[in-house]
């Protein structure tokens, strides 16, 4: 919705938009007492990352920047929005051992909202006389025709799934099955003392990995090709997690795990946004991405649900 949105309203107002919806879930959700209200107040926040993150944000990138260095540009833009996976984790770890709760959700709308700072450093070129020409569903019924627009949709969907997992369950799946961390060891000596607090490392290591994993994939897309990347990295995705599975868990192996299946992370999103723009251009390529982003959501939510199911 919110792809579509920005190219009716403009890239700006939908991530303004996007903003203001999101800190008022985080703000409404702080008081909410039942677990039914956290998933109302919730899907406030899942519209607000729908109007600031990649359906919007990757949009503009992919218009503002020429098609030789499109994938690249894709990679980079992906990579910036792990660095704030590489916080997060850790900043609320700390931030819940001094405020309740409910403290850490308006401190985290706050900064929601500073984000918006960015917007007047944003710039994006006006679609080309050529572009206009088709409507956007004489551009949407040649995709839904298309069966590579069903693949893409559906690798999305597996993208999501593992990667909703992953992050919903793996750190307390840590907390509770890991084996102790050894007083003289480096992670102790950084101040890693519990299961707990490994468990929000790890989620920091994968974003730390996946900046280098996704501008690598950006590179990469550049010289070959996208679909047969995206086949290695779905595969690779599945040995590192074949391994992790078969192997008892030791702090040692939650970082070797969390390191390679972080580089594995977002490497899809350059290659798969670069593919919907070379097929079907820039003009609705919001639109377009962010129908195959809904993919990836909905695999997110059964990897979340059936993980706790």
């Amino acid at each position: 919705m919110f792809g579509a949105l920005a190219e009716k309203l403009g890239d700006r107002n939908a991530i303004i938009l996007g903003a203001l919806v999101d800190a008022a879930g985080l703000v409404l959700s702080s008081f909410g007492i039942t677990p039914g209200a956290h998933q109302i107040y919730e899907i406030l926040v899942g519209f607000g990352i729908a109007g600031t993150g990649f359906g919007v944000i990757l949009a503009m990138v992919g218009r503002a920047t020429s098609d030789e260095n499109r994938s690249m540009a894709l990679g980079i833009a992906t990579a910036a929005g792990s660095a704030g996976q590489v916080f997060g984790a850790p900043a609320a770890e700390f931030l819940l051992g001094h405020f309740p709760w409910q403290t850490v959700f308006v401190i985290f709308a706050a900064v929601m909202l500073l984000s918006l700072f960015a917007l007047p450093f944003m710039r994006a070129p006006m679609a080309t006389r050529s572009e206009l020409e088709d409507s956007l569903g004489t551009v949407l019924k040649r995709a839904f025709k298309d069966p590579s627009y069903t693949m893409i949709f559906l690798g999305f969907f597996s993208c999501g799934y593992q990667l909703g997992f992953i992050a919903a369950h793996f750190p307390a799946f840590i907390t509770e099955v890991c084996g102790p961390i050894s007083g003289g060891s480096l992670l102790a000596g950084i101040g890693i003392t519990t299961t707990s607090a490994l468990g929000a490392l790890s989620i920091a290591l994968i974003g730390v990995a996946n900046i280098g994993g996704t501008i690598l994939a950006g590179y990469l897309g550049k010289r070959h090709s996208k679909k047969y990347l995206l086949a290695a990295v779905y595969a690779a995705r599945t040995v590192v997690a074949a391994w992790f599975i078969l192997t008892p868990m030791t702090p040692a192996t939650v970082i070797v795990f969390s390191l390679a299946m972080g580089s594995l992370w977002l490497a899809t999103v350059p290659l798969t946004s670069g593919l919907v723009a070379h097929i079907y251009g820039l003009r609705y390529m919001g639109t377009l991405y962010g129908i195959v982003f809904f993919s990836h959501q909905l695999g997110s939510f059964l990897g979340v649900w059936l993980g706790g199911k």
